[in-house]
């Protein structure tokens, strides 16, 4: 029998502790031994942390962003798209 998820006390708060435990997570869910309530619980607890991670990523490029500002204006460089972002967005 596998054995029980537990989540976290807190979130992580860092981009590296976030992807961690999405690793966790993911291998939990492919180990595929979940009750249904807990594999629900283990997807939605990966959505949040998804989504904080794609919070982080924007704070990030946008202080690339400044960074990356000279005294004639922002100078940007656009980032590679996803694998599977369409372009046309």
């Amino acid at each position: 029998m596998a054995p029980s998820v537990t989540p976290p006390t807190t979130e992580p708060v860092k981009f590296d502790e976030i992807l961690a435990r999405l690793r966790v997570l993911v291998e939990r869910l492919e180990g595929g031994n979940l009750p249904l309530e807990e594999g629900l619980g283990c997807f939605e607890e990966g959505m949040r942390l998804c989504g904080r991670g794609a919070q982080l990523l924007d704070q990030a490029e946008k202080r690339v962003e400044v960074l990356l500002a000279t005294g004639d204006g922002l100078r940007t460089a656009p980032l590679a798209p996803p694998p599977d972002r369409e372009d046309n967005e």
